[in-house]
């Protein structure tokens, strides 16, 4: 008879909005095991598999702590309340977990205080209204205390509830027949029990006993606190609040953390369950969403992530998808989960006109045919082979004024996006792959009157050969980097120039001037460089490798999306965390295109 040998969950806490898919060990008649489903449709010897989800109602709802969400709050934050800052960051586990997060915390506080300083009832949906008063109040919370609302907007469950046992003070409820189940904002507090049961196909009724599991409490799906928009001309403006009757349009750049990479061993500092896919991937998806950027670059794109999870769902939401996956000359994985680049663009801010790929494992072969002997071509590939891409996409602007000088000309713009995934002692395949890409552009630029932008994770920090390249457009023929040259590939130094006028857009920070907020992100760029301090945080690295590089000859930069303080993600270690899903952050930069003149 088919039979149940093991049932578990891969997480230990649900989490609204995140699927749980529970393992399913069976055992044939012929005594072999297998994890397959068998519904009814597909019976095994005479025999299915029922599941059932129930919602534990207890009598006595418990609030989460927002530092531990795996533990139950008995602290409130008063002032948090107050300042109608979202409920469910006012919940602490403990008094020691409160004094600890107060330094964090208390920002919380401060940026609430600012927002009716500075904008009055304008801000209120963001960071809520405050009355000045920081000082760290709290209320302990009796254990059957009732809870305000801790929705997120899920739905509801997709089965009615209906009463199946009651024992004591707790009443289960059944929320799902299906082997998976997605937790909604009527779970939140609760524990949820899976059952597993098999069913004789003729007779419909259960044969032996039923397998059950317990979670955790459901948590709320944390999310990352907003992030504005400040001007580097004028007022600041939240993200995603832009006019866009304006000609201005906004441009993303994420390397998300491909899950392949997304491991314990790497980020053990990282909750299970904040490190898994189903979690992250609502992140990430909230976050891009929540920018409304008209174009966006996402690196470490899966290609099963793509075509099953972010094309369909930002499709929804207005964007048309390119993808361009790794080569896999290197790569030894399934082919369905090596990474690549993504490029979304809003259809109605613009429309697609030409594509281009490149393939850094193309441009090594055509390299060491013509410049490396026969004896060394294998010792050559094996060095520059990377199996690295770049997506270039040229879009025309459906909004704005294309130039009063040239009436009716179209308005295009020339989007390049990359990762550049070298190993950080292969110097010289990194500047290569660069200098590659630019030469690239140059000759499309050459073709048309046309904006450039230059989106990426270079894995290249200010002041490295590569960004020197990127920045000036040249490299000294003294730069450390260069010294690492055994295919010499980078020689003669004096062709490694273009002629791109390039800038980074978050050198803008380094201008006189500028919005609200302008100050505090000033101090969050390195002054030697003009660059941010960091784009990626992880417990052994802190730096920037990602940019975004724009022609100045053809576009203005009007506002930069703010930088992270260190101090606020070292309270979770390090990124990824449960608030930010990579360990990367995002760059973001409105753009205005300059008047154009008649050549």
């Amino acid at each position: 008879m088919l039979s149940v040998l093991r049932v578990h969950l891969p997480s230990d806490i649900p989490i609204v909005g995140c699927e749980l898919s529970p393992y399913v060990l069976l055992r044939r008649p012929d005594l072999t095991v297998f994890t397959d489903d068998v519904p009814e449709s597909s019976p095994v010897e005479g025999h299915f598999l029922r599941y059932k989800w129930y919602r534990i109602q207890s009598d006595k709802r418990a609030a989460i702590c927002s530092i531990h969400p795996s533990e139950q709050a008995t602290l409130q934050c008063l002032g948090c309340v107050k300042a109608k800052i979202p409920v469910a960051k006012s919940y602490h586990c403990s008094p020691k977990c409160f004094s600890d997060a107060w330094q964090h915390h208390r920002v919380l506080h401060e940026r609430a205080a600012s927002a009716v300083a500075e904008n009055g009832n304008e801000e209120d949906e963001m960071f809520g209204r405050f009355d000045n008063n920081n000082n760290q109040t709290v209320s302990t919370l009796s254990t059957s205390q009732s809870l305000p609302s801790l929705t997120n907007g899920a739905s509801a469950p997709l089965y009615p509830p209906a009463v199946t046992q009651r024992n004591g003070g707790e009443t289960w409820f059944e929320v799902g027949r299906s082997k998976t189940y997605t937790p909604t904002a009527d779970d939140i507090g609760h524990v949820l029990k899976f059952e597993c049961v098999v069913v004789d196909v003729e007779t419909k009724s259960p044969v032996g006993s039923s397998n059950t599991i317990l979670t955790s409490r459901v948590i709320p799906a944390p999310s990352p606190s907003p992030r504005r928009l400040i001007s580097v001309t004028n007022a600041d403006v939240a993200a995603g609040n832009l006019d866009s009757s304006m000609g201005n349009f906004t441009v993303l750049s994420y390397n998300i953390l491909s899950d392949t990479y997304a491991t314990s061993d790497l980020y053990g500092y990282c909750p299970s369950w904040a490190l898994s896919w189903p979690y992250r991937r609502q992140n990430l998806l909230r976050e891009i969403v929540g920018y409304r950027a008209d174009i966006v670059c996402l690196q470490e794109v899966q290609s099963n992530h793509f075509e099953e999870f972010f094309a369909p769902e930002l499709d929804k939401h207005g964007y048309q998808a390119l993808y361009k996956k790794k080569t896999t000359e290197v790569f030894n994985g399934s082919i369905m989960t090596i990474d690549g680049c993504a490029t979304f663009f809003r259809r109605d801010r613009f429309s697609h006109v030409k594509k281009y790929e490149v393939e850094f494992n193309k441009a090594a072969q055509s390299l060491t045919d013509a410049l490396v002997p026969s004896a060394q071509k294998k010792t050559a590939l094996n060095r520059l082979v990377k199996d690295n891409v770049a997506l270039i996409v040229v879009l025309e602007a459906k909004f704005g004024d294309h130039g009063v000088d040239n009436p009716g000309k179209r308005q295009l713009v020339c989007v390049a996006n990359t990762h550049v995934n070298v190993q950080q002692d292969l110097k010289d395949v990194k500047l290569w792959e660069v200098h590659t890409l630019l030469k690239g552009l140059e000759k499309i630029a050459a073709s048309a009157d046309i904006p450039m932008l230059v989106c990426g994770d270079f894995n290249s920090v200010p002041g490295s050969a590569p960004h020197a390249l990127l920045a000036i457009g040249k490299v000294d023929p003294m730069h450390p980097d260069l010294a690492v040259d055994p295919l010499g590939i980078l020689r003669p130094t004096t062709k490694l120039t273009h002629t791109l006028p390039l800038v980074s857009a978050y050198s803008s920070f380094a201008r006189i001037g500028g919005g609200l907020g302008y100050e505090q992100q000033k101090r969050r760029v390195d002054p030697a460089t003009n660059e941010p301090l960091f784009t990626n945080c992880t417990r052994d690295f802190i730096g920037t490798l990602d940019y975004i590089f724009y022609s100045a000859d053809s576009l203005t930069v009007e506002s930069l999306l703010e930088l992270l303080d260190e101090d606020s993600l070292r309270k979770d270690t390090a990124l990824p965390s449960p608030e930010w899903s990579s360990d990367h952050i995002a760059l973001m930069a409105e753009f205005r295109c300059k008047p154009r003149t008649r050549r």
